[in-house]
């Protein structure tokens, strides 16, 4: 037979009442300190290769931060990433019901369009749509077998900025369309067939009922995203769209401080993502309200706040605390009674 568990209580009485009191101590974690000792030292040797080297000039990268170049280009990266992220979620939203539709003909042509533009790189879809000309000389619309027809020039109506908005919007579109498809279908079955037991039209129920509740499976990976497609409007550069990174291309062309300008573009960037990564925070914080019974966790502000109220508090955790004391009366008494 096996041996009994001993369950041992934990005393109350004060640590001088017994001079046989055990104490338990708390684990030393010498390898977190190990690592972090080494995240460090290589952090800062990777700081100082950057910032002590003399062959990078900081003063120029200053100077050229905020010119006006290098600010038309920032705000051109930002309008590409705004049409692209509209026409991403519109089209997405309408190819991921088409991909949830009972419709083969819709499911079909929807499989094709992900396939295709979830398939191909992004870098051949701007140079795609850049030349489309070679493939369709003019473009135009009318009524067919009338008299009234519009033509046009493609050259003409399909600029480097249009090239790249169809570009990153399509793309955009097929990886947003399985992300909404992933957040419908996590909604239970059971909220479908409860509108349409109280008479609400599938359309309604899915604007009223689905679409808001798959809204918190859909918010973290859009914001993704996001920010992705904001990264990405720099491809734009090889049709020469004037955007962030097409300016500091052409401005250390000219000058050949091309370290320079690229810790410049980047710069920006890495200023833009973490905005977005920060609203992404809040909104993500906004749709999960009613999601659980807990409370939702302070914000960095409130937890700042909170800090300076208390005076910095030392934090210390639960596992870190002393355990409770025990005696050798009470382990040899908790022994007996199991035995």
């Amino acid at each position: 037979m096996g041996e009994t568990p001993v369950v041992v209580a934990a005393s109350r009485a004060p640590l001088d009442s017994d001079p046989e009191l055990i104490r338990a101590v708390p684990l030393k974690h010498y390898g977190r300190w190990v690592g972090a000792v080494v995240t460090i030292l290589i952090a800062a040797l990777v700081v100082r290769l950057f910032v002590v080297t003399p062959n990078i000039n900081w003063p120029k990268v200053g100077s050229y931060f905020t010119t006006k170049q290098i600010l038309l280009g920032l705000e051109l990266t930002i309008i590409l990433t705004i049409v692209g992220m509209v026409i991403g979620v519109v089209l997405g939203v309408v190819i991921a019901v088409m991909h949830l539709s009972v419709n083969p003909v819709l499911r079909t042509i929807s499989w094709v369009f992900i396939w295709i533009f979830r398939g191909t790189p992004l870098l051949i879809q701007i140079l795609f749509w850049f030349n489309i000309a070679l493939i369709l000389p003019s473009v135009g619309i009318g009524i067919p077998f009338t008299d009234w027809w519009v033509s046009s020039n493609t050259n003409t109506l399909v600029t480097a900025f249009v090239a790249a908005a169809i570009a990153l919007g399509l793309n955009e579109a097929a990886y947003m369309s399985e992300i909404v498809r992933a957040g419908i279908q996590v909604i239970d079955p059971g909220q479908t067939e409860a509108g349409l037991a109280v008479g609400m039209k599938k359309r309604l129920m899915f604007r009223v009922v689905i679409l808001p509740q798959a809204m918190r499976a859909i918010i973290p990976p859009t914001g993704n995203e996001l920010i992705g497609l904001l990264k990405n409007t720099s491809l734009v550069s090889v049709i020469a769209a004037q955007e962030l990174l097409t300016k500091a291309q052409n401005i250390y062309a000219r000058n050949l401080l091309v370290v320079e300008l690229l810790l410049v573009a980047a710069i920006w960037y890495l200023l833009v993502t973490s905005l977005l990564m920060w609203g992404q925070y809040y909104v993500e914080r906004h749709f999960a309200r009613g999601s659980t019974n807990r409370p939702l966790p302070p914000t960095p502000f409130q937890k700042l706040r909170m800090r300076f109220r208390r005076g910095f508090p030392e934090k210390t955790r639960a596992t870190d605390q002393p355990g409770p004391a025990l005696s050798q009366a009470d382990v040899r008494e908790a022994k007996g009674s199991a035995a």
